[in-house]
């Protein structure tokens, strides 16, 4: 049976390799050493991925099925300790929708991945004319992802780029390359050599692989800046983009809902993670005949939430996971105290401990155009602001200029559906906010970012639509 240490060697720099130290961002203390590749690394793996896509191709769908299948075996496998490599590394507790969640998620996504359906689609067929669609592979696809759930979005885009039978080269975010460095290694138990690699690096390489002739397809998931620079470097080899960039998620709570039903609920939907998630709930709008109850309400739910270091098991709270970030947060609410608005809970850090950890956050009383409303927090902190009507409301919601997901919750189903075909997001949630499902399409609007992800949808935007007519 593997050992946490163990899977730790797997990932340990060459001899005489460039690395750095990867510190655990509860204690400040070393995780451990993450090798540093260059950009000749880059062009062996992608030359590697080249040479070995076509016979992975090859293969058909059942058998590329099959090796995710037992690649999500081999995740589950080593689940524990990949868990615990995540949790010293990103931060996020072991319990909770968190480390040993998100390892549980990457399981869950290889095999719903490889068991989606995806048949050639008759277009025509009259009796004169007979037009099939079918999907072929790209290539070789790079996938950058993100330090938040390093492990869980790299499998999004490493899963239904491999089942339509391309070779993947993965860049995960240098603030979290060891969770996705091991990852990679366990699921290339299961997969030829040179179909899926990983590179741990700067931005040097980042840069050279959203220009490079060889790929064909980029996934990106990041800030909107970072996409907006993607889109600007891949333009010259006219690749394809799957973007999925920055929110601002909005929730509008119905003056119908039932506050202490929907509490712990929209807690979680802005808490996830310690709210470092693109598609948690970010601001808040509240009707006011029930205002006071769902600050109230909210307040009782993040009180009895323990944030602390993940790898104790009572935690579901943990720190940030950079003190960049931890910076934005703290300035953001400062700001908005300095405002006049009203701090329910939170708002004080312990600027002495060690760690990034910023307590857990409610602000009430706030202006729709402060900064904590109007600008992507991604930390435990979260604005609710309060309306009368529905229309102003749906016009706050829609504001700003992202638009990756939204909620409106209700006891009423069918006025919460009519709300939520209002809304300017790619996803609408109804008395829930940000679950997802590997079966259901996922993806922004406006500067949120485009293309799809998860179910046929995304399996179809790894492949390359080819029309035979006749």
């Amino acid at each position: 049976m593997e050992t946490y240490d163990s899977l730790l060697s797997r990932i340990e720099p060459a001899h005489g390799q460039a690395s750095r130290t990867i510190f655990d961002p509860a204690t400040g203390k070393p995780v451990g050493e993450a090798p540093i590749h260059t950009i000749d690394d880059l062009e062996t793996a992608v030359a590697a991925a080249v040479a070995a896509q076509p016979a992975w191709a090859a293969l058909g769908h059942d058998a590329r099925s099959a090796a995710l299948m037992k690649a999500a075996d081999a995740v589950e496998r080593s689940a524990e300790e990949l868990a615990q490599l995540l949790s010293r590394e990103q931060g996020k507790p072991l319990n909770g929708p968190n480390a040993r969640f998100e390892v549980g998620a990457c399981v869950a996504w290889l095999r719903a991945t490889a068991a989606l359906p995806l048949e050639p689609e008759t277009l025509v067929d009259d009796g004169e004319t007979r037009a099939e669609l079918h999907y072929r592979p790209i290539g070789v696809v790079g996938a950058i992802g993100p330090w938040n759930w390093p492990m869980m979005i790299a499998v999004w885009q490493i899963a239904p780029a491999l089942r339509m039978g391309n070779a993947v080269v993965v860049k995960p975010s240098q603030n979290t390359p060891l969770s996705v460095l091991a990852l990679v290694s366990v699921i290339n138990e299961e997969l030829p050599e040179g179909v899926l690699s990983v590179l741990s690096s700067g931005r040097d390489v980042g840069s050279r692989l959203t220009e490079h002739p060889a790929i064909g397809k980029l996934m990106f998931t990041g800030s909107t800046a970072a996409g907006r620079a993607i889109i600007k470097s891949s333009a010259d080899t006219v690749k394809r983009l799957t973007m999925e960039l920055g929110g601002n998620d909005a929730g509008i709570v119905l003056p119908d809902a039932d506050p202490k039903a929907i509490a712990e609920d929209l807690f979680w939907g802005a808490f996830i993670n310690t709210g470092q998630t693109c598609a948690a709930l970010k601001r808040l709008y509240v009707h006011d005949s029930i205002y006071e109850a769902v600050c109230e309400e909210l307040t009782n739910v993040a009180m009895a939430m323990p944030m602390g270091n993940g790898l104790d098991e009572n935690n579901v709270l943990g720190p940030l996971q950079n003190k960049a970030q931890y910076n934005v947060v703290d300035e953001l609410v400062e700001a908005a105290k300095v405002s006049g608005a009203r701090v329910l809970i939170g708002g004080n850090p312990d600027r002495e401990q060690p760690g990034f950890f910023y307590p857990t956050t409610l602000v009430a009383d706030i202006d729709n155009d402060n900064p904590l409303v109007a600008e992507e927090q991604f930390g435990p902190a979260l604005p609710i602001i309060r309306y009368t009507t529905l229309d102003e409301a749906v016009a706050k919601a829609n504001a700003l200029d992202v638009g990756l997901g939204a909620s409106v919750w209700s006891s009423n189903l069918s006025a919460a559906r009519e709300v939520a075909a209002r809304l300017e997001a790619g996803t609408v949630w109804i008395n829930r906010h940000g679950a997802v499902d590997p079966r259901i399409p996922f993806g922004g609007a406006k500067q949120s970012g485009y293309g799809l992800e998860f179910g046929v949808e995304g399996l179809k935007a790894l492949g390359v639509p080819q029309v035979i007519n006749g």
